[in-house]
């Protein structure tokens, strides 16, 4: 049995008598059965600031356009393989929690202008090319990137923060942590 945004929000408005179209956050967390696509349903949610739908089946990032409130939007825990589909909400989102999904590479996050978090850890960023792209993101503040293959040649996370930072110096906090002027003197001193 398969599960579409559209059913979804029928039974959370069910759930919680709330009205979707009015909603500033709405919760599809770990649906059952799993929500497996972002239909039109979600053009309902015009004054969404949040939206969860983390711990589901969804491949694809899709069907945000009518979002135009929206700062979070939160899908860890599901089958995207590639970011897509934040164009519409580029120029609104603030938070992007999507750890725990199949991703490789950060390219469809350039237009995302006012960006500030980025939680993306457990994926498959191997390439540290995709870490420069990141550095477009000028609001960019708080990452999330442990679990990824990347780190997987350091004996530890910390070895890796100087790499990163070098790579984005606009980066407050890195995995959990605040970056500290040692880790920006070391990243300083690393060679291109």
């Amino acid at each position: 049995m398969t599960m579409t945004c559209t059913k979804a929000i029928q039974e959370w408005e069910a759930r919680t008598g709330q009205r979707a179209a009015e909603a500033s956050e709405v919760k599809l967390i770990c649906w059952n059965p799993p929500i497996n696509k972002m239909d039109q349903g979600l053009s309902q949610l015009i004054n969404c600031r949040k939206l969860s739908l983390s711990t589901n089946s969804i491949e694809k990032i899709m069907n945000l356009s009518n979002l135009r409130s929206l700062e979070i939007l939160s899908i860890g825990r599901n089958q995207i393989r590639k970011i897509s589909g934040l164009d519409e909400v580029g120029g609104t989102l603030k938070e992007l929690w999507i750890s725990y999904n199949m991703i490789e590479k950060l390219d469809g996050l350039q237009n995302c202008v006012r960006l500030a978090t980025l939680f993306i850890s457990n994926n498959k960023i191997k390439n540290w090319e995709e870490i420069n792209r990141l550095n477009q993101l000028q609001e960019l503040r708080n990452v999330l990137l442990s679990g990824n293959p990347i780190y997987d040649s350091f004996q530890n996370k910390d070895d890796a923060r100087p790499m990163v930072i070098k790579r984005c110096p606009h980066i407050e906090v890195l995995d959990g942590a605040i970056v500290s002027d040692q880790v920006r003197r070391q990243a300083e001193e690393l060679r291109d």
